[in-house]
Formats: C-alpha cells, sequence, structure tokens
C-alpha cells in the first residue's frame, strides 16, 4: 500500500497533512510513503526530514497516479486528477459545498471526510476538528492582545495600577474554552456565554463568569455535542440581551459554527457602536461568513474605533504544531482503517459496518454514500427546479 502526501494548493494553506515523525510511523505500519518536493516547507519541515523516515520524494503527477492513498489538509476541491480504487482522506466541507463532492464522486474514487468524525470515545484521538479549533481559540487571543491598544493583566506598578482587559467570549465550543484557557493565561477578566446551558461548568472551571441569559434555547445541542442552530427571534432576542456585556468589553471573540450552515449573526453593528474606542472584536466564525455583520474575512476593519479581525483559517499562522495535530489524527485514522491487514492489501479495506468509517465516508464506486450529503443534494435540486 503506498500513501502520497501532495503539496496543498488552497490559497493561504501552509499545513501539511502528514509530518516526518507521521511518516515513520506509517513506515512502521507497513505502508510505503511518496511525498511532493516542498509538502512540508512552509510547516517547517524540509524534504529531508520526510527522506531521513523513509519517505520518498515523487512529482505531483506520480504521487496521484500511483499512491493508492491520498492524505491531504484540504481534500476538496480536489488537487489532483484522482482515479478508481484510490482513497483520499482530509477535510471535505461536505455540508458547506456538498456540489463539489458530487463532482468529485464521477472519478470512482473513495473520499473520507475529517470533518465527520463521530464524537465517539473511540474517535477521540481522531478528532482533527477539535484539535484544530484548540489552535483557533489560542490564536484568536493572541490576535485581540496584538491589536488592543491596552495590556490584558492587571500590573502594580510604580506609575500606578493597570486595571484587567475585559474579555468577553461567545461561543464556548473547544475554540471557546481554548481562548478562555489563554485569555486567562494572560491576566484577563473573562466572561463567556453559550446557548447550551451545559458548558456552564467548564467555563468556570477555566476561571470565567458565565453569562446568563434568560431567554429559552429548544434543542441547543445536537447529539454530537455541536450547539443547534436556532431560529432569528432567538438570535434577535440574545442580541438584545447581550449587549449591555458587549458594551462592557474590551475584546469580543466570537466563535459560534453550526455545521453546514452561515455562521449565526450575533453581533451587529448597533453592537460594536457601543463598545469604546481602542475595542477589538476577533470574528473566528469568519470563514462561514462570520458572527459580526462587520466582518470581512482576512480583512482588518475599523468601525467608529473599534477593530474587527476576521482570520479565516487561524491554524494555518500557527502551521508546525497545527500539523503535527492533524498528521497524529490522519495517521490515526488511516491506522484505524487499514485494520490489522489492510497494508498488505492494494486497495483500502473499507468496513461500512463500523461507525467510524461509515460516519466518515461521503464517496465510494462513483457515487455519494453520505445519507446527509445526498439530502442536501436532494434539496439543491428541487430548489433548482
Amino acid at each position: 500500500m503506498r500513501v502520497g502526501i501532495p503539496k496543498e494548493t488552497w490559497p493561504g494553506e501552509t499545513r501539511v497533512a502528514v509530518i516526518p515523525a507521521g511518516a515513520a510511523t506509517l513506515k512502521k505500519a507497513g505502508v510505503d510513503v511518496a511525498i511532493e518536493p516542498g509538502a512540508g516547507a512552509s510547516a517547517g519541515f524540509p524534504d529531508g526530514a520526510y527522506e531521513q523516515q523513509g519517505a520518498v520524494l515523487v512529482s505531483r503527477s506520480e504521487l496521484f497516479a500511483h499512491a493508492e492513498i491520498v492524505l491531504q489538509v484540504r481534500a476538496i476541491p480536489v488537487g489532483g486528477a484522482l482515479h478508481k480504487d484510490q482513497t483520499v482522506i482530509g477535510f471535505a466541507d461536505p455540508l458547506g459545498a456538498p456540489e463539489l463532492i458530487e463532482q468529485a464522486a464521477a472519478t470512482g474514487a473513495t473520499l473520507m471526510s475529517m470533518e465527520l468524525m463521530p464524537r465517539i470515545t473511540r474517535a477521540q484521538s481522531m478528532d482533527a476538528l477539535s484539535a484544530m479549533a484548540t489552535i483557533t481559540g489560542y490564536k484568536g487571543v493572541l490576535l485581540a492582545a496584538s491589536a488592543l491598544p491596552r495590556m490584558f493583566p492587571m500590573l502594580m506598578t510604580a506609575a500606578g495600577t493597570l486595571s484587567a482587559a475585559r474579555v468577553f467570549i461567545v461561543g464556548a465550543g473547544v475554540a471557546g474554552l481554548q481562548a478562555i484557557a489563554t485569555a486567562r493565561r494572560l491576566g484577563a477578566k473573562v466572561e463567556a456565554y453559550d446557548v447550551r446551558p451545559a458548558v456552564k461548568e467548564q467555563v468556570q472551571s477555566l476561571g470565567a463568569k458565565f453569562v446568563e441569559l434568560p431567554i429559552e434555547s429548544a434543542d441547543a445541542e445536537d447529539k454530537g455535542g455541536y450547539a443547534k442552530a436556532q431560529d432569528e427571534s432567538f438570535y434577535r432576542r440574545q442580541r438584545e440581551m447581550m449587549i449591555k456585556v458587549v458594551a462592557g468589553s474590551d475584546v469580543v471573540i466570537t466563535t459560534a459554527l453550526i455545521p453546514g450552515k452561515r455562521a449565526p449573526i450575533l453581533l451587529t453593528a448597533e453592537m460594536v457602536e457601543a463598545m469604546s474606542p481602542g475595542s477589538v472584536v476577533v470574528d473566528l466564525a469568519a470563514e462561514r461568513g462570520g458572527n459580526c455583520e462587520l466582518t470581512r474575512p482576512d480583512e482588518t476593519v475599523v468601525h467608529r474605533g473599534v477593530t474587527i479581525l476576521g482570520p479565516s483559517n487561524p491554524p494555518a499562522s500557527v502551521p508546525y504544531h497545527a500539523s503535527q495535530m492533524y498528521s497524529k489524527n490522519i495517521i490515526t485514522f488511516l491506522v484505524h482503517l487499514l485494520g490489522k491487514t489492510g497494508a498488505q492489501q492494494t486497495t483500502m479495506p473499507i468496513d461500512a459496518t463500523d461507525e467510524i468509517t461509515r460516519e466518515t465516508m461521503l464517496i465510494r464506486h462513483g457515487e455519494v454514500v453520505h445519507p446527509r450529503v445526498r439530502e442536501m443534494l436532494d434539496a439543491n435540486r428541487l430548489l433548482k427546479k
């Protein structure tokens, strides 16, 4: 079995799917490893480091022509000429761009999505979304600290006492919790809110105050632990009650994402205008349209003295450790798929009865096989009629 690791072609993508230590792990698992020259360079991993671990450098065309398995960070749009009996694993954005999944199905290849990893105990070490969200939360706070014209910690100096910055984090998922922990380590006074009341204890355990808004949310959490989309009337009431907290904050960091949907607007222009000049908003949902209505992805917007940052791919700004974490996730997943004897075969063994395999498989034998993606495609066709 041959595994290929191509260089990422997505604009601004600096991560690599497998680091040199990961290549060594794959060799021990019984697979040959081929890598495109320069694939790990932007993440700090030179070609020589891969060769020392037994990987072979090959051209991009040769890699896609001969590798039975292709490991990528961004698997869609397809970066090479896929073929029948080839398996591609990576982030595929299946719920955001189902039409691209359908196009990829025509190649006859098998595509596995890292985004759809089930949140079960067996799959924790394969959960790349959570790994990348950890980096996103950390980086979001550093961006805010850099843009804020004041320091985060309270300091008692000969020149007087400096009060701690007030940071409000909206959304207490993995990214939000990491943002809380990072802001607290920098000495800020932190408050946080989430539509899911169940996360209150997690917020408080990190030393932040949980903001409770007296509004009911129906079915706030799905079976995977993610926040579910609410109706517009809920978000309107939420914004009305949140404005006082926002107005009193020096930094607001938003992290609310709904899989397959546009990010909900949680921060209106009116709310931003209620903040003091010099305040900072970091919108970590920018790639999905943003939680702030003033956000422009990968741009810095200054509105009435408030700076709004919308980084669309924060993990790519920390590519060394982001690649290290992702490499561990994707290799653990691949070893799971291969099982005990898969590396000795010429095609990927697929066990559709296994929950991890079944939930992450998007296309196989020329068809879209994931039920949720098929439903989205059918719904899109009806809308076009």
